[in-house]
Parts: structure tokens; C-alpha cells; sequence
């Protein structure tokens, strides 16, 4: 992938607000030491993150997100 767009990362996680709290999750785990997934780029965690995501390499647990519990379910009840 030559450049990661929003656009590609919404194919896989159709919410925004879903894609912002995977995305930060994962820029922290990768600046705490975590491995990338995708190979070693010179790109900021926030690039790598997300080409994590477009490339199906990162998965969400809706259970270890705080507030998205409540979220979805205002989110579906609109």
C-alpha cells in the first residue's frame, strides 16, 4: 500500500468513532513496544497503525474498549 487513506481503513471498520479508538489503541501499544504487524516502516505509529488496520491485522474487542458499550447502543437505536 503506497498510501493509507481514511477511506481504506472504513472498508474494514465502518464506524469512525470505532476506527479512532482502535487506532489510538494500537499507536499505544506500538510506542509502549508492541511489535508491528505489518513490518518495519519509517512512517509515525499513527501511519503504521492504520495500514495495521486496512490490512486486516488488527481486531477490536469490544470488551476491553470503555464506552462503546453505550455508544453502540445509541449508535443502533438511531
Amino acid at each position: 500500500m503506497a498510501r493509507i487513506t481514511i477511506e481504506d481503513c472504513m472498508k474494514r471498520i465502518p464506524n469512525r468513532f470505532l476506527l479512532v479508538q482502535m487506532t489510538a489503541k494500537r499507536v499505544r501499544e506500538i510506542r509502549e513496544g508492541a511489535d508491528l504487524l505489518i513490518g518495519q516502516s519509517k512512517n509515525e505509529e499513527i501511519v503504521s497503525s492504520l495500514r495495521e488496520i486496512a490490512a486486516d491485522k488488527v481486531y477490536l474487542d469490544m470488551d476491553k474498549l470503555s464506552g462503546i458499550e453505550a455508544y453502540m447502543d445509541f449508535y443502533n437505536d438511531a
